[in-house]
């Protein structure tokens, strides 16, 4: 990379991190805030997924827009509009106000992920796809890993509304980085281009691309189920404090996190389909130990080989999907076609799982979300197969 690029993905990466670590703070927190404002496991399916609904429609619109007007003005003003909605945190205290405000954060959000990572895919050198994705993400995961600790043990010392206004904090910080240090639109890549993206209808013929984000899909629902009912489980189940559910999440969180850059490098040299295979298997089999756990070293194990499991599978999706967002010109749309199965994934693990609770037990719901991503390696090897997708 040069300067101007390095500088750009700096600015990025900090942005996101801030973003990512005060969103951490709360979301592990809100499942169990939510069972104290009297919510049954649909309302939490609801607010936890909620988020991920009003995201995905919205996605795909921003992505594209992205694609044809520039990434900075979007990046921006869903910073901006991230740091207003988590202020309203603090003044909800009814079920159905949380679940409004989860909506609107979503379309919030809608506007910083598949934007930033579209940013960072046009920057890419080609063939160090998917050690940059890999590099790039750890903003994520450090955020992830250290957010949910930290509510963790804001909320036990100071209050949930601490926790909240910790959250918009941090999201000040990330629009002040996005605004001052980011270039102008027209130093960006998409702005030399001179052309439209790619039709829709032509992206949805790609079957690689479409196997993409049916994966991501079904990882991300298992993600949903856990973060959604973890918190949940452990703490009606076990009696396991914030801090011990924070230590969880962040475990898992933590040790995906550090596998992302060697696992990007490795998917570079390597076959990046036969990493998201192998990490597919291994998130299908974490998600039955988490239905066998008996106690928090039970959960932790099982916590460790989720994130092992989407350590491996992870970068390598990231590191495919630059590959087709640059030969069909259209980075910004195909990252929120993968942001879309993430956001969806999300929603349907949550909800999935909320209904099973009710119906039956937590256990079955994460062995059943373990089984769902199973399924989801098997159509990520009919759908790439006999095809080049590197």
């Amino acid at each position: 990379m040069n300067k101007l690029d390095t500088k750009i993905f700096v600015t990025l990466f900090f942005a996101l991190f801030a973003t990512v670590t005060g969103v951490g703070i709360v979301v592990p927190l809100l499942p169990v805030y939510a069972k104290e404002l009297g919510a049954g496991g649909f309302f939490i399916g609801m607010i936890f997924g909620g988020f991920s609904l009003s995201r995905s429609i919205f996605l795909p619109v921003f992505g594209r827009l992205s694609d044809i007007h520039g990434r900075k003005p979007f990046l921006v003003a869903g910073l901006f509009f991230y740091f207003i909605i988590s202020l309203f945190f603090i003044l909800a205290h009814q079920v159905y106000t949380l679940i409004v405000i989860r909506l609107i954060q979503g379309i919030a959000s809608a506007m910083i992920m598949p934007v930033a990572q579209a940013y960072v895919g046009e920057i890419t050198p080609k063939g160090k796809e998917g050690m940059t994705m890999g590099i790039f993400n750890m903003s994520v995961f450090i955020g992830l890993s250290l957010g949910p600790l930290m509510g963790g043990v804001i909320r036990d010392h100071y209050g949930m509304d601490t926790a909240f206004g910790s959250m918009a904090a941090m999201a000040l910080v990330a629009f002040f980085l996005s605004l001052c240090l980011l270039p102008p639109v027209s130093s960006e890549k998409i702005a030399s281009l001179g052309r439209a993206p790619v039709r829709w209808g032509l992206l949805m013929a790609d079957t690689t691309l479409v196997s993409m984000v049916l994966f991501r899909f079904l990882y991300t629902a298992c993600i949903g189920a856990v973060w959604g009912f973890l918190p949940v489980h452990g703490s009606v189940e076990f009696g396991l404090s914030s801090s011990a559910i924070g230590l969880l999440v962040m475990m898992g969180v933590a040790i995906s996190g550090l596998m992302h850059v060697p696992m990007g490098i490795l998917s570079d040299r390597w076959s990046k389909k036969w990493m998201v295979l192998t990490g597919g298997v291994v998130v299908a089999l974490s998600m039955g130990l988490m239905a066998k756990a008996d106690g928090f070293n039970g959960l932790l194990a099982a916590t460790l080989v989720f994130g092992i499991g989407g350590g491996i599978s992870m970068p390598a999706v990231m590191g495919l999907a630059v590959v087709r967002g640059n030969r069909n010109n259209a980075m910004g749309t195909v990252m929120a076609l993968i942001t879309v199965g993430h956001s969806m994934g999300m929603l349907a693990g949550s909800l999935f799982a909320g209904i099973v609770m009710d119906l039956a037990s937590l256990e079955v719901a994460f062995f059943l979300t373990g089984v769902s991503m199973a399924a989801g390696v098997i159509q990520f090897w009919a759908g790439t197969r006999g095809r080049t997708v590197e």
